[in-house]
């Protein structure tokens, strides 16, 4: 378990850095965009004189310091050409996950940015890989039952995720059921449909699909062209259930949600009315609870240690012009001495529930990195 824990010293969220973006943020108006996990510049940029990118105009970097930032990665990349959009890969925690893309006007500027910038040193100890980007866009979603009807899994699929372009079924020889290539409008919007889409067929219709990269595509008689995807309903503030001194300038901002499940798809499907949702027996049963969450993790480190449990008090501060919302936390341990506090940022989540759920894992995972075996004692 020490070791655990010495493992994630380097994990620790550095202050100074974040501290240094918000300056430079200020500095020069330049705006980030939070989206599902990540930190997106441009997409165009506001001011843009360039041609549209087409294929292999996009770079993927990796090898980046988890405390790096848009003011160091940005200027840098920048300085190749102009960016058409840069996309940093965040967790929960505020670090960056250590890759990002740069999109460029042409494959010639982005070949011109591996060539320069393969190998380049950003920090003492940290040379960064700067490679071309697969930019694949087609998934094929399987498991699906033999009763689904393009039109139907196309509007639920738009209600889900972003970026759905298209979808073709396909049939033949050693396929259950139906499977289905799904289009999207880019690698970025393609990968993210990849990491949730499981998970929101599980919740929203007890259904259990498979989703995998298509390599390959050919469309078939039964392919949809692309249509408008459905405008998002307004949704009213996320409220921290807690705020120390709340202020009307301080609350998070506002989500909007995706268009609702058409019902007729569940009975598409072969699933029930309804889209279904888990019982309130259930509910309580969240990912952040498993086993290995930061939050179970130092209790576990609490209980071998012979102390009491942790206690933990969590006041929202302030949502950051990145998208990222900022909590203050005090973790108390019977037995040990004096509280551990700090700050944490996080990316809002779709309740104040599991808003504070989530600040309440980063608190634990910061606790469990400034703790030593030699430092709970009774």
């Amino acid at each position: 378990m020490v070791e655990l824990m010495e493992n994630k010293k380097s994990q620790v969220l550095n202050l100074e850095r974040v501290q240094a973006l918000e300056t430079w943020l200020k500095t020069t108006n330049i705006k980030l965009t939070q989206v599902n996990g990540q930190r997106k510049y441009g997409g165009p940029p506001e001011v843009w004189d360039s041609p549209t990118p087409g294929a292999r105009c996009e770079v993927f970097i990796s090898q980046i310091p988890r405390d790096a930032y848009e003011d160091l990665l940005i200027p840098l990349f920048s300085s190749v050409g102009p960016l058409w959009e840069f996309r940093l890969m965040m967790n929960f925690s505020g670090q960056n996950r250590g890759f990002a893309y740069a999109k460029y006007s042409s494959s010639s500027v982005a070949a011109d940015a591996i060539r320069l910038l393969h190998g380049h040193m950003l920090e003492p100890g940290f040379r960064l890989s700067v490679r071309h980007s697969t930019e694949k866009r087609h998934l094929c979603v399987g498991d699906l039952p033999a009763a689904t009807r393009p039109e139907d899994l196309l509007q639920v699929l738009r209600a889900l995720t972003e970026g759905v372009e298209r979808v073709s079924l396909k049939a033949g020889a050693g396929i259950e059921g139906a499977s289905a290539i799904v289009t999207f409008s880019s690698h970025h919007s393609a990968s993210m449909a990849k990491k949730m889409l499981v998970e929101a067929f599980k919740k929203q219709f007890a259904l259990s699909v498979s989703i995998k990269w298509q390599s390959s595509v050919n469309p078939s008689a039964a392919e949809l062209p692309p249509q408008k995807p459905s405008k998002s309903l307004p949704t009213s503030l996320l409220k921290p259930p807690h705020l120390n001194s709340p202020q009307p300038s301080a609350q998070p901002p506002r989500l909007a949600p995706r268009p609702p499940i058409p019902p007729d798809f569940c009975r598409a499907v072969g699933g029930p009315a309804v889209p279904h949702h888990p019982s309130s027996s259930s509910s309580s049963q969240r990912p952040s609870d498993s086993a290995v969450s930061p939050v179970m993790l130092l209790q576990k480190v609490c209980e071998v240690a012979g102390v009491g449990q942790p206690l933990y008090e969590m006041h929202y501060s302030h949502a950051g012009p990145d998208g990222f919302l900022y909590f203050t936390y005090m973790v108390c341990i019977p037995g040990t001495t004096g509280p551990l506090k700090g700050l944490v940022m996080i990316l809002p989540r779709p309740t104040a529930t599991t808003t504070l759920e989530e600040a309440q894992q980063a608190a634990a995972q910061q606790v469990l990195q400034r703790v030593y075996r030699n430092q709970i004692t009774h």
